[in-house]
This record gives C-alpha cells, structure tokens and sequence, in this order.
C-alpha cells in the first residue's frame, strides 16, 4: 500500500514540474554526455598506448659512410660486421635483463621493407635514394619500454653508433594533446556536474514547496520523514535516469557514426574504442547520475522538512 502511494505521490509530482523535470533531464543529458566522453577519451589513450608500446622499439642507427655530426662516427665509415657483432655483444652483456631480443637490419633490408613502402620508388624530396643511401640498425625489443633510459647510456658512447632512438618519442605529442584534451572535457563535465546537482536540489525543493499543504498532511497523519522524501527523491532519479541514458545513448551514436564508421576505416593502424567500450562504462555513468540526484534531493529537502 505504501510503495503504491509513492508510485502515486511521484507521478503527480512529476506532472505538476514537468518543464523543471525536463530542464534536470536535459542538464544529466549534457554533464554525463562530458564525463563519458573524457572517459572514452582516456580509454583511447590507454588503449593506443597499450598496443603501440608492446610494438615499438629502441633504434640504434648505426654509422653511415661518409660525414655524420655524431662524434662516434669520426672515421667517416660504416662499422664493419666485427664492430657490429662488439655492439650487439655488449647489449647482452650490460643490457640482458632490459633487451628482450635484438634485430638486425641491413641497408637493403629497410630499403625494402620500410623506405620504398613510405617512399614509393626511393624518391624523397625530390631525390631519388637507394639502399646505399640508407643506415644499418639494431631492432632492440625491451622487457620493459620505461627501460629506454638505461639502453640510451650504455650505448650513445660506443663507437659505431650514430643514434639511440626510442620510437616512443613519436607518439608522445600525439598523447599529449589526447591528454589536454581529457583534461578539458574533465573540467568541463565537473562544471556540469555541479550544475546539474544544483539545478536538481533546487527542482526538489521547489517540487515539495509547491505541495507544502499535502506533506503537511502527512505529517499530520504520522507519515515518516522518509515516506515524505520519497516521492520527490524518486522524482528527480527518474529524471536523471532518463538523462544518463539518453547521454550513453548518444555517446554510443557518436562512437558508432564518427569513430567506427569514419576513423576506424580511415586510420587503420590505431586501435579506437568501440560501442563495446560504451556498453562497458555506461552502467558506472547511469548509477553516477542516480546517485547524484539521489544525494541532491536528500540534502534540499532536509532543511525543508525541518522548517
């Protein structure tokens, strides 16, 4: 008999506001539109690092023929097979518990597999290169990619070594800018969230102002404070659940439409986050939302049911 008389005591109230319930719905809809994002927006750095990291390597270029800035490259030559096999002997030496496994890549061999492939035909700004052109190298696989440090001090003085280059480097501004990105549309769904708390509290408070004689009533009849609070906590939970479903909704349009269905086909070498990736995080942001109005309603209405 209770519970049908909040079920009652809620719907009327919902009629009664419903431009105010509206206005929570749409504020829940545009602040958990902002948190989903910053968090996708994470899971796609977490996920590109993830997969990036495991491939990328340590390069260790070698001396070319002929003149170079590094001062381990004085003699003008390549090293021969002897210095190359000193290098790689020093590796597993000094660096075996950080170098997984070592690659060795002649000139011809990244001509073939690597430059032709980015520079069809060997033609770089305006010159046409061949494999004579090109820098033998040492593929290094780490145990751990943090380890870049310790293999860059033990091998940039060894005489035939031009450069240690940690292909990390090249991804880092991209995963700055991804960050700066994060730390906005965290900001911003903080501002929101603050909104929306507020515009929740104060709805409440108006919703149970509006109906004072009848919770008067209530009271009078020896009905609880929480059978009081009730109706208008539930009344602005519905709202917000409404909200923080439509906003999971259109996150999953906006995956599905401009990463899946553009991105995705574009950049094929990134991984991206998915409708999978949404369908995960959406029941944190839809209990999110209820417990934040949930919390909004029960702090307006406690001075109210005081006074």
């Amino acid at each position: 008999m209770r519970f049908r008389f909040v079920l009652s005591e809620t719907w009327t109230s919902i009629k009664r506001n419903g431009s105010m319930i509206l206005s929570v719905m749409l504020v829940t809809f545009i602040s958990f539109v902002f948190i989903g994002a910053s968090v996708l927006m994470q899971a796609q750095i977490t996920k590109a690092k993830g997969t990036w990291y495991d491939k990328v390597e340590v390069v260790v270029w070698l001396c070319p023929d002929g003149t170079s800035q590094s001062a381990n490259c004085a003699s003008g030559k390549a090293p021969t097979t002897e210095e190359i096999m000193d290098i790689q002997d020093t590796i597993k030496e000094e660096l075996h518990n950080e170098v997984s496994k070592i690659t060795y890549v002649s000139k011809q061999q990244f001509f073939d597999d690597t430059f032709t492939k980015q520079y069809p035909g060997g033609v770089y700004q305006g010159r046409t290169l061949t494999a004579d052109d090109m820098q033998d190298s040492l593929r290094l696989k780490l145990t751990n990619a943090e380890k870049y440090q310790q293999v860059s001090e033990v091998l940039s003085g060894k005489t035939g070594v031009e450069e240690v280059q940690d292909q990390r480097q090249i991804f880092e501004p991209v995963f700055a800018v991804l960050n700066r990105g994060t730390a906005v549309t965290v900001v911003l769904a903080a501002v929101m969230v603050l909104v929306a708390i507020m515009l929740t509290g104060t709805t409440i408070r108006m919703s149970a102002a509006s109906r004072k004689n009848e919770t008067e009533i209530m009271r009078l009849v020896g009905a609880s404070n929480w059978i009081i609070q009730l109706p208008f906590i539930l009344e602005g939970v519905i709202a917000s659940l409404i909200g923080s479903i439509l906003s999971c909704a259109a996150l999953a349009g906006i995956v599905k439409i401009f990463v899946e269905g553009s991105l995705a086909q574009t950049i094929t070498w990134m991984p991206f986050v998915n409708i999978g990736t949404v369908l995960l995080i959406s029941p944190a942001l839809i209990a999110g939302a209820i417990l934040l109005s949930a919390v909004a309603s029960l702090i307006s209405l406690r001075k109210y049911l005081k006074a």
